[in-house]
């Protein structure tokens, strides 16, 4: 060879190298959120630092190891598929879901291949999204919050601070997956309580006003509320407006005037997605990974609204209260 084309070679192999080790190197995984509520609305940049703590813990960090892109519906569920079919299209490496069950069935629709991460307020195994708790099965794994079966728990706290209820309404979105059994246990939990039931099945805004406007026509003595979705802010405005004590199982229903909430720590479970989320991009199975059930629940009461309300808190409660709006 001469060594002018030897030369030419030499070149051209030492101007490849680069090449061929940047194809080497993996690109910096992608996690996509999919989310029913709009962005910085109630408790969720808590719920979002959570999951990113989770994920810093398996050695990821927005920006720089790990790049996130947030899908949101602005608390509209008919938007879900298509911010699904979105990020399934851009290829991300893992689906974190946020809104429950909603958001997890269109992130399943969207893919099999995909990992999902998700919670669900209801038995994953019921709505189909996993085959068992211990050995999920396919590519979905995450936390069950099992709020249906946290109704008679509520019961239970609101009958406690107003002892004398013996007509209690049970507010819910006909549209949850889980509606049909939150329904069942509170029927079951208001039967051995001995108190008689009304249910309210809405879905929007103005919906809701309606119905709240036929409830106070003939008030309840307290309100549960079940899975309500975009109106739980709603809902509590309404009942302190017209003096209705009421009772929901997520933080933020305290947090917008409601009287209490009672339920998982949310932000504990999104940590455990984070955790679950890193796990998988370094090469665990969704489908080996349990479903997790949250250990840990808050009991938070508005003292304001209580007094508002003119009710008497137990010093019973007070002292067993994880937090104390004043």
């Amino acid at each position: 060879m001469r060594r002018r084309e030897l030369i030419i070679l030499l070149g051209v192999a030492a101007a490849a190298r680069p090449v061929a080790l940047r194809a080497q190197q993996k690109a910096m995984p992608v996690i996509g959120v999919l989310g029913l509520a709009a962005p910085n609305t109630g408790v969720l940049p808590a719920n979002l630092s959570a999951l990113r703590e989770g994920l810093r813990e398996t050695d990821y960090t927005e920006g720089q190891n790990l790049r996130i892109e947030y899908r949101w519906a602005e608390g509209y569920a008919d938007r879900l598929p298509v911010l699904a079919a979105d990020l399934v299209a851009r290829k991300v490496d893992v689906i974190v879901t946020e809104g429950g069950d909603a958001s997890s069935l269109a992130a399943k629709s969207a893919t099999s291949t995909i990992p999902i991460v998700f919670h669900s307020s209801s038995n994953p195994v019921a709505i189909g999204l996993v085959a068992s708790f211990a050995r999920p099965g396919g590519n979905l794994t995450g936390v069950s919050l099992m709020s249906a079966e946290l109704i008679p728990k509520l019961l239970e706290q609101l009958l406690e601070l107003v002892p004398r209820a013996r007509v209690i309404a049970l507010w819910v979105d006909p549209d949850e997956p889980w509606t049909k059994r939150v329904i069942e246990q509170m029927q079951e939990a208001a039967r051995a309580k001995r108190v008689d039931l009304r249910v309210l099945k809405t879905h929007t805004e103005s919906e809701t006003d309606a119905a709240f406007a036929t409830l106070i026509q003939a008030p309840p003595d307290g309100l549960v509320l079940g899975p309500v979705g975009a109106i739980r802010r709603q809902i509590a405005a309404l009942a302190l407006r017209h003096a209705v004590p009421a009772i929901d199982w997520q933080r933020a229903f305290a947090d917008a005037g409601g009287l209490i909430s009672y339920g998982p720590s949310l932000t504990a479970v999104y940590h455990l997605k984070g955790i679950y989320a890193g796990r998988i991009l370094k090469g665990a199975k969704p489908a080996e990974l349990p479903v997790q059930q949250p250990t840990t629940f808050n009991l938070v009461i508005n003292l304001k609204t209580a007094n508002a309300l003119g009710l008497t808190v137990p010093q019973s409660m007070l002292i067993r209260a994880d937090e104390v709006i004043e």
